[in-house]
């Protein structure tokens, strides 16, 4: 199995087929690579350029002497280690980075200009996610949104070459908790795994800077279960550090998410109600009449289908 890869270029061509594709990878896989996504190759290069060279002069050499470094060492790791050296930048709605000193006023200065371009890439996902799901186009991003608009960040992580990678995961087993998850990772050294059908799938490293996309728990939550998080890990490596930098659109802190009113079935109403209805509209699609049951559950009995 190989993890379904998007071509946003072709939105503008075989729109309907490229749709169609999305909203399976959303549906059926939880996870996906954009090609063509709009955003400036050389941008995305010097982001990763940047941040490695982070690595080198303030991360580097800490984690080797870190605790869980020489548990490893000595065959001591508690349960809940992870082999990953990380630091967080919040972006929205209010963001951090300058509070993050040892950070070099280049790479904050590429950082913001790579995040200014993914948000307009992550909105406009979310607008062809809605339409997929026939729900208002500002959808997403509306419930997101809360007081303050929607929540950004970046985790940024290197996965550092491990000695012994049989004993311990670069990242557990976890789903993520939020929105919409995009990622620019290493384009050499692989690792992230994703959950499917009973089996771990590899996800390979991104060639020519695709953006790998996953949905979170509160995704699922505002989908009614249409869209689902997925189960992933990331596999310690013994021959190469892995990069990662994962871009998370959420909702705000005071966001109040429940499902789309539109993705709900119909409930407590009465059988001889929906037999009636069918009746009326025997060869009709069920989603309309679906439509109908709410509205007349709700009080609305003069709109049938």
């Amino acid at each position: 199995m190989e993890v379904p890869v998007i071509d946003f270029g072709e939105l503008d061509g075989q729109r309907s087929e490229t749709m169609a594709l999305l909203h399976r990878a959303c549906e059926k896989w939880g996870c996906l690579q954009i090609e063509n996504h709009g955003i400036d190759k050389s941008l995305m290069e010097n982001v990763k350029q940047l941040v490695n060279q982070h690595d080198e002069e303030n991360m580097k050499d800490s984690f080797y002497e870190s605790e869980i470094a020489n548990g490893l060492q000595n065959k001591s790791l508690t349960s809940d280690a992870d082999w990953e050296s990380t630091f967080f930048i919040w972006h929205r709605p209010k963001s951090n980075i300058d509070e993050l000193t040892n950070l070099s006023d280049e790479l904050r200065k590429v950082m913001d200009a790579y995040i200014d371009k993914l948000i307009k890439l992550e909105e406009n996902l979310s607008e062809l996610m809605c339409e997929n799901l026939g729900i208002e186009k500002d959808y997403i991003k509306e419930s997101f949104s809360g007081s303050k608009g929607p929540s950004v960040g970046t985790k940024v992580a290197k996965y550092p070459q491990c000695p012994r990678p049989e004993l311990v995961r670069g990242l557990r087993e976890h789903t993520d908790a939020g929105g919409i998850i995009l990622l620019l990772q290493d384009d050499q050294v692989p690792g992230l795994e994703f959950f499917k059908d009973g089996q771990w799938v590899d996800i390979p490293p991104s060639k020519n800077n695709t953006v790998f996309v996953n949905t979170g728990d509160q995704m699922e939550v505002l989908t009614n279960r249409r869209y689902k998080s997925a189960l992933q890990r990331v596999m310690a490596d013994k021959n190469g550090s892995r990069l990662s930098i994962a871009t998370f659109y959420n909702p705000v802190a005071d966001a109040i998410i429940s499902p789309a009113p539109k993705l709900l079935y119909p409930n407590r109403f009465r059988s001889q109600d929906y037999l009636n209805l069918d009746a009326m509209t025997k060869f009709a699609e069920k989603g309309p009449k679906f439509e109908s049951m709410k509205r007349m559950v709700n009080g609305q009995h003069n709109n049938v289908v």
